[in-house]
């Protein structure tokens, strides 16, 4: 495995950017990261929704821990748009539609501390892998916590110079 995002800062502040295509259309794509049923397979924590409009409150729940926190619901505009905060931090999904027909994934976190970005990007990577296999039809969630590959991505991405530092759970 290898890493496939990259480091940047937006605002001043320290962000995680992942850019995805997948050959479905947008509303498949856009689906899977509003439908807690979908989220399930990809999402690093079980999300509960009950409304997705700007304001509404989400709460999330670790398989393992129990208390994932909850967020916000930032912006939801389908199929091209949904943001939301986890515990502070943002995370913004932007699906374009490709002239190809394909769709483009770009997933934005911003983080509240610069060391925490080889951590968290490691984790999105795998997680964003899950997404993957799902839109192709075969959902494999997710391994959560300090796994030999998270490892090896980490690994990767604290060679590359991505900020790190953050303690590391497990």
């Amino acid at each position: 495995m290898s890493p496939t995002g990259s480091y940047l800062e937006i605002d001043g502040r320290p962000a995680l950017r992942f850019v995805r295509e997948y050959a479905h259309p947008a509303e498949r794509v856009f689906g899977l990261l509003t439908d807690p049923a979908e989220l399930a397979h990809w999402f690093p924590a079980t999300v509960v929704a009950p409304d997705w409009s700007p304001g509404a409150t989400l709460t999330y729940t670790f398989e393992t821990d129990g208390d994932g926190g909850t967020g916000t619901v930032l912006a939801h505009d389908p199929p091209r748009r949904v943001a939301f905060t986890w515990e502070g931090e943002e995370l913004h999904f932007e699906v374009e539609t490709l002239r190809s027909g394909h769709t483009r994934l770009t997933f934005t976190h911003l983080l509240d501390e610069r060391d925490a970005a080889a951590r968290n990007a490691a984790g999105w990577d795998l997680c964003l892998d899950a997404l993957d296999a799902t839109v192709e039809g075969t959902p494999a969630a997710p391994e959560g916590g300090r796994t030999p590959d998270w490892e090896q991505v980490y690994e990767a991405y604290v060679a590359a110079g991505v900020p790190s530092g953050a303690p590391i759970p497990g």
